[in-house]
Protein backbone atom coordinates (compact mmCIF):
# COMPACT_ATOMS: atom_id res chain seq x y z
CA UNK A 1 0.00 0.00 0.00
CA UNK A 2 1.22 3.31 -1.07
CA UNK A 3 -0.18 6.84 -0.36
CA UNK A 4 -1.98 6.96 -3.80
CA UNK A 5 -3.66 3.81 -3.19
CA UNK A 6 -4.54 5.38 0.22
CA UNK A 7 -5.88 8.61 -1.61
CA UNK A 8 -7.79 6.33 -4.21
CA UNK A 9 -9.26 3.81 -1.61
CA UNK A 10 -10.37 5.98 0.75
CA UNK A 11 -10.74 9.67 -0.57
CA UNK A 12 -13.59 10.57 2.17
CA UNK A 13 -14.19 10.04 5.83
CA UNK A 14 -16.83 7.86 5.15
CA UNK A 15 -14.65 5.64 3.48
CA UNK A 16 -12.57 5.23 5.84
CA UNK A 17 -15.07 4.37 8.85
CA UNK A 18 -17.18 2.04 6.66
CA UNK A 19 -13.15 0.07 6.07
CA UNK A 20 -13.37 0.11 9.99
CA UNK A 21 -16.36 -0.91 10.64
CA UNK A 22 -15.85 -3.71 7.70
CA UNK A 23 -12.32 -5.13 9.51
CA UNK A 24 -13.74 -4.69 13.10
CA UNK A 25 -17.46 -5.49 12.67
CA UNK A 26 -17.70 -7.17 9.94
CA UNK A 27 -20.80 -4.64 9.11
CA UNK A 28 -22.28 -5.69 12.33
CA UNK A 29 -21.70 -3.13 15.07
CA UNK A 30 -21.09 -4.43 18.21
CA UNK A 31 -20.75 -2.65 21.50
CA UNK A 32 -17.48 -1.99 22.78
CA UNK A 33 -18.29 -1.73 26.34
CA UNK A 34 -20.68 -4.60 26.78
CA UNK A 35 -20.61 -6.58 23.59
CA UNK A 36 -23.64 -6.10 22.92
CA UNK A 37 -24.91 -6.53 18.90
CA UNK A 38 -28.02 -4.47 20.15
CA UNK A 39 -27.01 -1.24 18.52
CA UNK A 40 -29.14 1.02 16.60
CA UNK A 41 -27.47 3.82 14.25
CA UNK A 42 -27.83 7.46 14.89
CA UNK A 43 -29.05 9.17 12.03
CA UNK A 44 -27.21 12.33 12.64
CA UNK A 45 -23.45 11.07 13.32
CA UNK A 46 -21.32 8.23 12.76
CA UNK A 47 -21.89 6.30 16.06
CA UNK A 48 -24.51 3.96 17.19
CA UNK A 49 -26.36 3.85 20.01
CA UNK A 50 -26.46 0.18 22.14
CA UNK A 51 -29.96 -1.02 23.33
CA UNK A 52 -28.15 -2.74 26.06
CA UNK A 53 -26.14 -0.72 28.30
CA UNK A 54 -27.38 2.60 26.76
CA UNK A 55 -24.68 4.34 25.80
CA UNK A 56 -23.43 5.40 21.87
CA UNK A 57 -20.15 4.49 20.39
CA UNK A 58 -18.27 4.63 17.14
CA UNK A 59 -16.12 1.92 15.56
CA UNK A 60 -12.77 3.76 16.70
CA UNK A 61 -13.90 3.50 20.65
CA UNK A 62 -10.83 1.63 22.81
CA UNK A 63 -8.42 1.71 19.23
CA UNK A 64 -5.50 3.40 17.92
CA UNK A 65 -8.06 6.19 16.58
CA UNK A 66 -10.02 6.53 20.27
CA UNK A 67 -11.01 10.62 20.77
CA UNK A 68 -9.27 11.56 17.20
CA UNK A 69 -9.76 15.12 16.27
CA UNK A 70 -8.06 14.43 12.67
CA UNK A 71 -9.64 12.76 9.25
CA UNK A 72 -8.85 9.06 9.07
CA UNK A 73 -7.74 9.41 6.20
CA UNK A 74 -4.35 11.10 7.61
CA UNK A 75 -4.38 8.07 10.51
CA UNK A 76 -4.37 5.67 7.11
CA UNK A 77 -1.76 8.05 5.28
CA UNK A 78 0.58 7.98 8.80
CA UNK A 79 0.53 4.16 9.24
CA UNK A 80 1.48 3.94 5.34
CA UNK A 81 4.38 6.69 5.45
CA UNK A 82 5.82 4.67 8.68
CA UNK A 83 5.60 1.07 6.98
CA UNK A 84 6.95 1.75 4.07
CA UNK A 85 9.54 4.61 5.97
CA UNK A 86 12.83 1.25 5.93
CA UNK A 87 14.47 3.22 8.18
CA UNK A 88 11.61 5.05 10.37
CA UNK A 89 10.79 8.64 9.97
CA UNK A 90 10.77 11.53 12.42
CA UNK A 91 8.05 13.16 13.56
CA UNK A 92 8.92 16.52 11.87
CA UNK A 93 9.14 15.19 8.87
CA UNK A 94 5.61 12.80 9.15
CA UNK A 95 3.92 16.47 10.44
CA UNK A 96 5.23 17.69 7.54
CA UNK A 97 3.88 15.60 4.73
CA UNK A 98 0.82 15.28 6.88
CA UNK A 99 0.45 18.88 7.59
CA UNK A 100 0.08 18.71 11.30
CA UNK A 101 2.52 20.03 14.06
CA UNK A 102 5.61 17.93 15.26
CA UNK A 103 3.68 16.96 18.62
CA UNK A 104 0.41 15.78 17.01
CA UNK A 105 2.42 13.67 14.19
CA UNK A 106 4.65 12.31 17.10
CA UNK A 107 1.27 10.78 19.05
CA UNK A 108 0.28 9.79 16.03
CA UNK A 109 2.96 7.49 15.33
CA UNK A 110 3.52 6.01 19.03
CA UNK A 111 -0.29 4.90 18.55
CA UNK A 112 0.73 3.36 15.60
CA UNK A 113 3.64 1.67 17.35
CA UNK A 114 1.31 0.30 19.63
CA UNK A 115 -0.23 -1.01 17.44
CA UNK A 116 2.82 -2.83 16.17
CA UNK A 117 3.77 -4.73 19.09
CA UNK A 118 4.42 -7.94 19.07
CA UNK A 119 5.04 -9.32 22.52
CA UNK A 120 1.37 -11.64 22.52
CA UNK A 121 2.91 -13.30 19.93
CA UNK A 122 5.27 -15.82 21.60
CA UNK A 123 6.15 -18.57 18.43
CA UNK A 124 9.30 -19.51 19.62
CA UNK A 125 12.63 -19.67 17.29
CA UNK A 126 13.43 -22.66 15.69
CA UNK A 127 16.41 -23.75 13.43
CA UNK A 128 19.81 -21.90 13.15
CA UNK A 129 19.24 -18.29 15.33
CA UNK A 130 21.50 -15.60 15.61
CA UNK A 131 21.98 -13.58 18.53
CA UNK A 132 24.15 -10.73 19.50
CA UNK A 133 23.69 -7.36 21.70
CA UNK A 134 23.83 -3.73 20.19
CA UNK A 135 24.74 -1.03 22.44
CA UNK A 136 22.17 2.70 22.15
CA UNK A 137 22.92 5.93 23.28
CA UNK A 138 25.41 7.48 24.99
CA UNK A 139 27.18 11.03 24.18
CA UNK A 140 30.09 11.42 22.04
CA UNK A 141 33.52 11.39 22.98
CA UNK A 142 35.17 15.09 24.10
CA UNK A 143 36.28 17.01 21.27
CA UNK A 144 34.89 14.14 18.59
CA UNK A 145 31.75 13.34 16.99
CA UNK A 146 32.26 9.41 17.41
CA UNK A 147 30.55 7.41 20.61
CA UNK A 148 32.59 5.44 22.52
CA UNK A 149 31.50 1.97 21.58
CA UNK A 150 29.82 -1.21 23.14
CA UNK A 151 30.40 -3.11 26.16
CA UNK A 152 31.43 -1.40 29.32
CA UNK A 153 29.69 2.00 28.17
CA UNK A 154 26.72 3.58 29.85
CA UNK A 155 24.98 2.99 26.77
CA UNK A 156 21.35 0.87 26.28
CA UNK A 157 22.10 -2.67 25.51
CA UNK A 158 19.28 -4.25 23.31
CA UNK A 159 19.51 -7.86 22.51
CA UNK A 160 18.73 -9.12 19.20
CA UNK A 161 17.64 -13.10 18.41
CA UNK A 162 16.79 -13.81 14.85
CA UNK A 163 15.55 -16.88 12.99
CA UNK A 164 17.54 -17.63 9.78
CA UNK A 165 14.90 -16.44 6.62
CA UNK A 166 12.48 -15.52 9.52
CA UNK A 167 11.95 -13.19 12.15
CA UNK A 168 13.09 -11.76 14.52
CA UNK A 169 12.54 -10.89 18.33
CA UNK A 170 14.78 -7.47 20.51
CA UNK A 171 14.26 -6.57 23.89
CA UNK A 172 15.92 -3.47 25.76
CA UNK A 173 17.54 -4.83 29.13
CA UNK A 174 16.36 -1.64 31.10
CA UNK A 175 18.57 -1.94 34.25
CA UNK A 176 21.57 -2.65 31.60
CA UNK A 177 22.37 -5.57 33.57
CA UNK A 178 23.55 -8.00 30.65
CA UNK A 179 25.19 -11.07 32.23
CA UNK A 180 24.76 -14.70 31.67
CA UNK A 181 21.72 -15.33 33.60
CA UNK A 182 20.16 -12.78 31.13
CA UNK A 183 20.79 -13.84 28.29
CA UNK A 184 19.49 -17.60 29.05
CA UNK A 185 16.74 -16.09 30.10
CA UNK A 186 16.32 -14.55 26.70
CA UNK A 187 17.30 -17.72 24.91
CA UNK A 188 14.35 -20.01 27.10
CA UNK A 189 11.64 -17.54 26.25
CA UNK A 190 11.98 -17.05 23.13
CA UNK A 191 13.90 -19.77 21.37
CA UNK A 192 12.48 -23.75 20.79
CA UNK A 193 15.64 -25.00 22.78
CA UNK A 194 14.59 -28.88 21.24
CA UNK A 195 15.15 -27.63 17.64
CA UNK A 196 17.44 -24.88 17.46
CA UNK A 197 21.25 -24.04 17.21
CA UNK A 198 22.11 -20.81 18.77
CA UNK A 199 25.16 -19.29 16.74
CA UNK A 200 26.76 -16.06 18.55
CA UNK A 201 30.33 -13.88 19.41
CA UNK A 202 32.75 -14.81 21.41
CA UNK A 203 31.54 -12.64 24.50
CA UNK A 204 31.78 -14.13 27.55
CA UNK A 205 28.20 -14.01 28.41
CA UNK A 206 27.67 -16.57 26.23
CA UNK A 207 29.45 -19.33 28.10
CA UNK A 208 27.72 -22.12 29.03
CA UNK A 209 24.93 -21.34 26.96
CA UNK A 210 25.57 -24.97 25.22
CA UNK A 211 24.19 -26.81 28.35
CA UNK A 212 20.58 -25.36 27.23
CA UNK A 213 20.80 -26.03 23.35
CA UNK A 214 23.94 -26.37 20.89
CA UNK A 215 26.01 -23.37 20.17
CA UNK A 216 28.74 -22.41 17.63
CA UNK A 217 30.09 -19.30 17.76
CA UNK A 218 32.14 -16.97 15.37
CA UNK A 219 35.47 -15.08 16.39
CA UNK A 220 35.09 -11.63 14.28
CA UNK A 221 38.72 -11.28 14.95
CA UNK A 222 39.98 -13.93 12.72
CA UNK A 223 36.77 -14.02 9.94
CA UNK A 224 32.96 -12.95 10.22
CA UNK A 225 31.49 -15.73 8.22
CA UNK A 226 32.24 -19.38 7.84
CA UNK A 227 30.04 -21.76 6.18
CA UNK A 228 26.86 -21.61 7.59
CA UNK A 229 28.08 -19.90 11.35
CA UNK A 230 27.98 -16.00 11.57
CA UNK A 231 25.51 -13.02 12.44
CA UNK A 232 25.17 -11.39 9.22
CA UNK A 233 21.31 -11.59 9.74
CA UNK A 234 20.93 -9.77 12.83
CA UNK A 235 24.00 -7.55 11.68
CA UNK A 236 22.26 -6.13 8.95
CA UNK A 237 19.13 -5.69 11.45
CA UNK A 238 21.40 -3.33 13.78
CA UNK A 239 22.80 -1.32 10.97
CA UNK A 240 18.70 -0.62 10.02
CA UNK A 241 18.12 0.17 13.00
CA UNK A 242 21.23 2.09 13.40
CA UNK A 243 20.39 4.50 10.59
CA UNK A 244 16.92 5.01 12.00
CA UNK A 245 18.34 5.57 15.23
CA UNK A 246 20.92 7.96 14.19
CA UNK A 247 19.66 9.44 10.78
CA UNK A 248 16.36 9.75 11.64
CA UNK A 249 15.82 9.74 15.51
CA UNK A 250 18.70 11.16 15.90
CA UNK A 251 18.07 10.34 20.13
CA UNK A 252 15.72 8.16 21.63
CA UNK A 253 14.36 7.99 25.03
CA UNK A 254 15.13 5.02 27.55
CA UNK A 255 11.35 5.57 28.11
CA UNK A 256 10.73 5.59 24.35
CA UNK A 257 13.21 2.85 23.37
CA UNK A 258 10.88 -0.27 23.66
CA UNK A 259 8.51 1.37 20.75
CA UNK A 260 10.84 2.28 18.76
CA UNK A 261 12.59 -1.28 18.82
CA UNK A 262 9.10 -2.64 18.58
CA UNK A 263 8.64 -0.33 15.23
CA UNK A 264 11.56 -1.71 13.34
CA UNK A 265 11.07 -5.52 14.20
CA UNK A 266 7.55 -5.58 13.38
CA UNK A 267 8.52 -4.13 9.76
CA UNK A 268 10.86 -7.12 9.74
CA UNK A 269 9.23 -9.38 10.27
CA UNK A 270 6.47 -8.78 7.74
CA UNK A 271 8.86 -7.28 4.82
CA UNK A 272 7.30 -9.91 3.35
CA UNK A 273 3.70 -9.38 4.01
CA UNK A 274 1.68 -7.88 1.01
CA UNK A 275 -0.75 -6.41 2.90
CA UNK A 276 1.49 -5.29 5.76
CA UNK A 277 -1.15 -2.10 5.74
CA UNK A 278 -4.50 -4.34 6.55
CA UNK A 279 -2.55 -6.20 9.24
CA UNK A 280 -1.71 -2.92 10.95
CA UNK A 281 -5.50 -1.78 10.71
CA UNK A 282 -6.49 -4.89 12.17
CA UNK A 283 -4.05 -4.72 14.79
CA UNK A 284 -4.90 -1.09 15.35
CA UNK A 285 -8.51 -1.77 15.86
CA UNK A 286 -7.83 -4.62 18.30
CA UNK A 287 -9.14 -7.22 15.97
Amino acid sequence: MDITQIYELFPTQDDCIHHLEHVRWKDKPKCPYCISSNATPLPTEKRYHCNTCNTSFSVTVRTIFHQTHLPLQKWFLAITIILNAKKGIAARQLGRDLHVNKDTAWRMAMKIRDAMVEREHRELLTGLVEMDEKYIGGKPRKGTGYHKRGRGTKKIPVVGMVERKGSIKAEVIKNRKLDHKRLKSLVRRNVDIETATLITDEYKGYIGIEKVLPHQTIDHTIWYVNGNIHTNTVESFWALLKRGIIGQYHKVSMGYLSNYIDEFCYRWNNRKNEDIFGLTIKKGLGV
